[in-house]
């Protein structure tokens, strides 16, 4: 095994009450891709700072080899000082690097190196930033969140690039794709503690939730332990005639280990306020168009969104999605073209710029609006405390300002306002940024399992192919074409080609006719083997299946309660609509795999 570049051991780090850190420890050696993973708030920034020399832990030993180059992208770059974007990116080159690397980092980042650091939007800075530390291709490279605030045809450029790359590598990242893609090893940052799995991320999960079934069976198993020593303490025939000190020492050590356990971080509640439901027609648009001066945004676009569907814009930075879903929802007019919407709606958004709250309020005044102590949730009151739990919220934090939360708990905290309004119609812009992966997961859940429509921009392909039922994407010249599906559906009826495929895109401003719909290939002459759309569908409709019936499952499970009508009998008639609806999901999948499994035995006939 090669020497370290860098070991971390024992470190401990506390700011005042449970230490951050606990003897957290982490190694990389030449060539290691690691990813850093935990939940919002466990340290893993901090300890990556310590890896960077940038902070001193209380106690522990930090080495790096002398020799080693480490370079270290920070959630938020200082540009202070530099005229341009050349300039900074230049200033981290040690002498003996290659300037040209520099030059090639801008071009692919879509940098000039012209642009002055003022001027720069959150995604350009980040973009900036990265060709910084990766211009000298250092020893060892520190990357905290580094696809934060980048488009898809970046993230993906930048995922070949580091898995090319020799760096020792680093890196938190809440997009499970591009963990999953760059990773070889994990290190799991929980209760101040670390613990490595030698894969990589795609086997974390499966991983985690065993480390916690054991330690829940090891923690059961001290209890009881504790519960016979103390009956042989009392009963025990030794234990009348005269105390044996040893196994009285021995029990006080397991009862501080009992109570000194830390268990698992708790899980956040999402429920999503439902309003009355919508019509069936949720919007129409009619050949809709948008130009900003010479700039030609949309161009022909039509779409049906219907109630229950869930739809995701993509695209690159500029392409146009912020300015498509304001037109969408009636935000924005369109130039030409028509848009109309459904009747009984109720919009909740959540809008990507973070800066919208009032870092002075008190997050009991965010959620309440300032309206007293209360919100009403699915008709209920709630006390504003009792809501903040389900949002992992501390009840003593009901009174601490905005401006003290880390930008994952603003996260969360926009996200508990938005859902406590009654909707029908979610929007939401970019809802994954700074989000940790468990609080994703119940994100997920949640709109995939929504009763209403939804609406939403994101970059992270993960979270898409688990949530929308079409994927709309622009095709050059202000043309967007809607897909059935999620992003790897997309991708699949593209033929494999990316958002950012220059040929593409010049073929698509070169057409005449504005295309909205992606129209299935018609086939020329017998087939004799499967296409790739029909494989790629055969091969993910069983996953679909199986997740339709397990919500199948939790519906029935919820109505075989005789208590449930008589204590609630809307929400009972709402179940009762939503397994109909589900039901009648399985019977198409079934039937289309079906189809296709048939198809594929002729073909291999």
């Amino acid at each position: 095994m090669a020497p370290p570049l860098l070991n971390l051991d024992g470190i401990r780090l506390t700011f005042g009450g449970t230490p951050l850190l606990d003897g957290a420890a982490l190694t990389a050696s030449a060539g290691d891709k690691i990813a850093l993973v935990g939940r919002n708030g466990s340290g893993k920034s901090t300890l990556l700072k310590i890896a960077a020399g940038l902070i001193e832990p209380q106690d522990g030993e930090v080495f790096r080899q002398p020799s080693a180059t480490v370079r270290y992208l920070p959630q938020m770059p200082d540009m202070d000082g530099f005229a341009n974007v050349r300039a900074y990116v230049e200033a981290g080159l040690g002498p003996a690097d290659d300037p040209y690397r520099a030059s090639y980092l801008m071009e692919h980042l879509g940098l000039s190196g012209e642009e002055r650091p003022a001027d720069l939007s959150g995604g350009e800075a980040r973009r900036a930033a990265l060709a910084r530390v990766m211009a000298p291709e250092p020893d060892i490279l520190l990357l905290d969140e580094p696809t934060n605030h980048l488009d898809l045809s970046v993230i993906e450029w930048l995922e070949e690039e580091l898995v090319r790359t020799s760096s020792a590598l680093i890196v938190i990242s809440h997009d499970r794709r591009f963990l999953e893609r760059v990773s070889r090893a994990t290190v799991w940052l929980d209760r101040g503690q670390t613990r490595r799995l030698d894969k990589g991320f795609g086997h974390f999960e499966e991983w985690r939730d065993l480390v916690l079934e054991e330690e829940e069976r090891e923690q059961h198993k001290l209890g009881r332990q504790i519960v016979r020593e103390e009956h042989w303490l009392r009963y025990g025939v030794t234990a009348r005639r005269k105390r044996n000190m040893r196994r009285l020492g021995e029990l006080q050590t397991m009862r501080q280990r009992f109570r000194g356990h830390r268990g698992a971080e708790g899980t956040a509640t999402m429920v999503a306020s439902d309003a009355a439901e919508s019509g069936k027609l949720v919007i129409e648009a009619k050949n809709i168009e948008k130009s900003f001066g010479d700039l030609t945004v949309v161009k022909g676009f039509s779409t049906r969104i219907q109630r229950g569907d869930r739809v995701g814009l993509v695209g690159p930075n500029g392409a146009g999605k912020t300015t498509l879903l304001k037109m969408l929802t009636g935000e924005l007019a369109p130039d030409a073209g028509s848009i109309r919407l459904g009747t009984n709606l109720e919009i909740a958004t959540l809008d990507q710029k973070r800066e919208a709250v009032d870092p002075q309020e008190t997050l009991a005044q965010y959620l309440t609006d300032g309206r007293g102590e209360n919100l009403v949730i699915n008709g209920e009151q709630r006390h504003v405390v009792s809501y903040m739990k389900d949002f992992l919220f501390k009840p003593e934090q009901a009174r601490t300002p905005v401006r003290e939360l880390s930008g994952g708990e603003r996260a969360r905290l926009i996200l508990a306002r938005v859902l406590a309004r009654p909707a029908n119609l979610l929007v939401l812009d970019e809802p994954t940024n700074d989000l940790d992966m468990e609080t994703l997961e119940l994100l997920q859940e949640l709109v995939a399992g929504f009763a209403g429509t939804v609406i939403l921009v994101s970059h992270d392909r993960d979270f898409l192919d688990r949530t929308v039922t079409s994927v709309i994407a622009p095709d050059g010249g202000g043309r967007w074409i809607e897909y059935a599906g999620g992003y790897s559906d997309m991708l699949a009826q593209r033929g494999g080609t990316r958002l950012d495929d220059r040929k593409a895109r010049a073929k698509a401003d070169a057409g005449d006719a504005p295309t909205t719909k992606a129209e299935p290939a018609v086939a020329k002459g017998p087939a004799k083997k499967l296409s790739f759309k029909q494989k790629f569908a055969l091969d993910s409709l069983p996953k679909k299946i199986e997740a339709v019936t397990a919500s199948i499952s939790r519906l029935e499970n919820n109505i075989s309660d005789p208590a449930y009508y008589e204590r609630d009998p809307a929400s009972f008639q709402k179940t009762i609509a939503a397994l109909d609806k589900e039901r009648a999901t399985l019977a198409a999948l079934e039937e289309e795999w079906l189809e296709l499994e048939m198809l594929r035995e002729e073909m291999e006939g």
